[in-house]
């Protein structure tokens, strides 16, 4: 299959996976937030000003907003997942909700601040840079972007790159998708290289198991 088609089906796929499958116990699967979420999510808020405006980008289930509504700030959120959305919407109705993917955001100079937690691994290489510089797009002067990483080892990229080649997927190197689902894992240094050219400064960088965690600032 032609990979512009096979993205597209992929992105379509994951989004009915989410609302068919995943959405209904998200919580209760996948809804503990590890110690080193849950400090960067705080020091990231504690960097935005008294009320001010936050977009949780692929907010999911709301999984963070507990945390968010202890602050004075508000928040929007955005999913690609319509029934992920509204149980996010259930959790706290006076939070602004809207169905949109990352690669769709056009919003600018709206935000004080930018989360996107867990999510970045959905996105294609080809969107990768387009992502970013959506936020950095959305995101008000001297805004804040905390986002992860998530990672696995060379090892296991080089074995997921064999397998979906001898599948027949036209996958580029750091894709897993040969077990129906879809992740990307792009190497760190490439991480790094697109927020510089995207006019992003690192503020803090932590690492917890499965994840790279950045804190930047739009300078």
């Amino acid at each position: 299959m032609e990979r512009t088609k096979w993205i597209i089906e992929k992105r379509k796929k994951a989004e009915e996976r989410y609302d068919t499958i995943f959405s209904s116990d998200y919580d209760d699967k996948w809804g503990y937030i590890e110690e080193e979420h849950e400090k960067l999510v705080k020091e990231f808020i504690e960097m935005l000003p008294d009320n001010g405006h936050v977009l949780d980008a692929a907010c999911g289930t709301g999984k963070y907003w507990n945390i968010l509504r202890s602050y004075n700030l508000r928040v929007k959120g955005i999913d690609q997942s319509y029934q992920m959305l509204s149980k996010a919407g259930s959790k706290c109705k006076e939070y602004e909700i809207e169905k949109m993917g990352l690669q769709d955001i056009k919003e600018v100079n709206k935000y004080n601040g930018i989360m996107c937690v867990d999510a970045l691994e959905n996105i294609f290489p080809e969107d990768w840079v387009k992502v970013i510089r959506n936020f950095y797009n959305a995101l008000k002067n001297e805004g804040i972007l905390y986002f992860t990483v998530e990672t696995i080892s060379k090892q296991e990229k080089d074995e997921a790159f064999a397998i979906g080649k001898e599948l027949g997927l036209p996958i580029a190197y750091g894709e897993v998708a040969h077990e129906g689902g879809y992740h990307y894992y792009p190497e760190i240094k490439y991480v790094k290289n697109t927020l510089e050219n995207e006019h992003f400064t690192i503020v803090k960088e932590s690492v917890s198991e499965g994840y790279h965690h950045f804190l930047v600032n739009k300078r």
